[in-house]
């Protein structure tokens, strides 16, 4: 494959209409996108943004290029190189003035025998093989050796000099549990491999030269630009973040030691079902990164691996302070589950209180932490058990607790006469909603179709690829907006020919007016059909949102059912008390608004909900919808 270098980006006006016919796309695939602290963002002089998680492939590009130009900034993002080589995306990479940077991982190759540490004990910087050839080609000192991965994550191991066909030295010993397991077929390395261990599988990449990548962020930072990266390496659809590279320390270190004054400014990417059509996300900029003149001067006198590990800590604390990172699935869905209970504790006096996506991010984060801080105390376990099991009986009934919450308030008291004609309202509604979705759902059928069938191989793909990937979510966003956005003009033309077509035999049977010329017909085909595809969209929005409200009603209409609900309702309204009093007990210590929250609104129990706080940062831009 054939090494990019980076190109200089396009023309202001061809990189704004790009950018425009991609965050309509965007703006369409997402219900709300809400932006928080561009005030932190500097309106002149160089930048690097460093974002994170990267949970949407492309789409998080796009998302922080439409909010940077609505601050009158452009960026140019450190893209993998083999996205270069992909139809389309490369050709508008190279428009963007994206800067290709060539990944390890992307080229690994299947290492021929396996690998085990025969000694790992006193020496286990050595490396030894069964049925290896290390004096290949593909073997050289500096290049890297991957594990296989485990839970979705594969260990790296350095190679610093070959001995002979079956032996290495490595440049580091493996200190993870995994590299650890796999390579002794033990838990440690202070006892030899287990006797008759036959090693593992492996697989062997390059020592890649980033010289020309290094070279080119430099000068785009030195007229004054902004370079964005994603440090994880790669987009991934993980609960937490995946250990950053070094290489954004190294061009800060670098850009500055140049005299180059760039700033560090973090970016959080939070997403609620990135995945689906739809879905809402919150765009938070932190507080830029402080990386003293020390550090600097060590970089320059050669000691970069700790001038580089410092700002790497820097960055990742940064980072994590705009994000919402848990340490699995399960952990985060209890997290969700404990924000709605809290709020449900806060606002049940005010029903028209809502809060925004930027203040539910900014709880999940505190909730989060408040959590990490204090599970192993006896009040948290005992919240933690009780949550489980809460969430095991919403699965039972097939519930999120949004939806119980629906069958609270009017439906408790109220008996089955009233509960039926509201049920009946609904359905009817939906039935309406359903006839006006009809039209756009049945000539764009085949798109939704080959989008879903497409969108999901491409996930298959992209999962068997990657050694970080959980279940591929993050790239099925992209292919669904690359693919409609794809698909909808050729079906457009499809059905504006067949117009014309019908339209010459005997005007389309009388629907069409005597002598309508042609390119009235096409160009009312491409007038009508998107109006029509939109119109399907927001009909099948409000009639999806109304189908999810329909099973609470039926289960509250069943007198079985209604019963079990009412005790699943007590029992949430004492999990509402228990969520508040553990908040109450530990919040204020890790967060010293908490207690102002009660002096400022006079009602209530004290809060660690930023919105309502007064030292709480208030949103910049709201909803990017306004920008797009």
């Amino acid at each position: 494959m054939k090494t990019l270098t980076a190109q200089a980006p396009a023309a202001s006006w061809m990189y704004d209409v790009v950018l425009k016919v991609f965050a309509c796309m965007v703006n369409i695939f997402f219900r709300e996108i809400q932006v928080r602290g561009t005030r932190r963002v500097p309106a002149s002089g160089p930048i690097i943004l460093v974002a994170g998680p990267h949970a949407n492939q492309f789409v998080d590009s796009v998302i922080l290029m439409r909010v940077l130009r609505s601050l009158n900034r452009r960026v140019s993002w450190l893209m993998a190189e083999k996205s270069f080589h992909r139809p389309f995306i490369g050709s508008m990479a190279n428009l963007m003035g994206a800067v290709p940077i060539s990944r390890a991982m992307d080229v690994a190759k299947s290492g021929k025998g396996t690998i085990y540490l025969p000694d790992p004990a006193s020496n286990p910087l050595l490396l030894k093989g069964i049925g290896t050839d290390f004096t290949g080609p593909d073997f050289q000192p500096g290049c890297s050796i991957y594990l296989p991965s485990i839970n979705g994550e594969s260990q790296k191991l350095d190679i610093a000099q070959i001995h002979g066909p079956d032996m290495i030295s490595l440049k580091l010993a493996p200190v993870h549990s995994d590299a650890i397991f796999q390579l002794t077929g033990g838990n440690s390395l202070t006892s030899e491999s287990l006797p008759g261990y036959q090693g593992s599988k492996y697989k062997v990449a390059p020592h890649i030269d980033q010289t020309n990548v290094y070279n080119a962020v430099f000068q785009r930072l030195e007229s004054g630009g902004c370079i964005g990266i994603f440090p994880e390496g790669g987009s991934h659809d993980r609960t937490s973040l995946l250990p950053l590279k070094a290489g954004i320390a190294i061009m800060a270190l670098g850009s500055l030691a140049r005299g180059t004054p760039v700033t560090i400014v973090p970016v959080g990417m939070n997403y609620f079902s990135a995945h689906k059509f739809r879905s809402r996300a919150v765009i938070e900029f932190g507080d830029a990164v402080s990386i003293p003149a020390s550090l600097i001067q060590d970089f320059q006198a050669g000691k970069k691996r700790d001038a580089v590990g410092n700002v790497m800590s820097r960055i990742s604390e940064a980072l994590t302070s705009v994000t919402v990172s848990a340490p699995d699935y399960d952990t985060l869905m209890l997290i969700h589950i404990a924000r709605h209970l809290y709020l449900n504790g806060m606002f049940h006096h005010c029903s028209n209180a809502k809060p925004s996506l930027a203040s539910t991010t900014e709880l999940n984060r505190r909730l989060l932490k408040g959590y990490n801080n204090y599970s192993h105390t006896p009040e948290m376990m005992l919240l933690t058990k009780n949550l489980k099991a809460y969430r095991a009986s919403l699965r039972k009934f097939q519930l999120t607790d949004r939806q119980l919450l629906a069958t609270t308030s009017d439906h408790t008291h109220f008996p089955l006469v009233f509960l039926l004609p509201k049920l009946l309202y609904r359905l009817l509604k939906l039935v309406i909603l359903s006839i006006l979705t009809l039209p756009g759902l049945l000539l764009f059928s085949p798109v939704f179709l080959l989008t879903s069938y497409i969108s999901r191989r491409k996930t298959a793909q992209a999962l068997a690829e990657s050694s970080v990937k959980v279940r591929g979510f993050d790239v099925m966003a992209t292919w669904k907006i690359l693919i409609s956005g794809g698909l909808a003009p050729l079906f457009y033309t499809f059905y504006a020919v067949v117009a014309v077509v019908l339209n010459t035999h005997n005007h389309a049977y009388g629907c069409f007016p005597a002598g309508t010329p042609t390119w009235a017909i096409v160009l009312s085909t491409y007038a009508i059909l998107p109006s029509i595809t939109y119109a399907a969209l927001i009909f099948g929005e409000q009639g999806m949102d109304l189908l999810k409200s329909l099973y609470p009603l039926v289960l509250s209409v069943s007198p079985r059912s209604a019963s079990m609900l009412k005790e699943l309702r007590a029992e949430r309204q004492r999990l509402v008390l228990q969520v508040q009093e553990t908040v109450n007990l530990f919040g204020a210590d890790l967060f010293p608004d908490c207690d102002e929250v009660e002096k400022w609104r006079l009602r209530g129990p004290r809060s660690m909900y930023a919105y309502v706080s007064p030292l709480s940062e208030n949103q910049d831009l709201g909803n990017l919808d306004e920008f797009i």
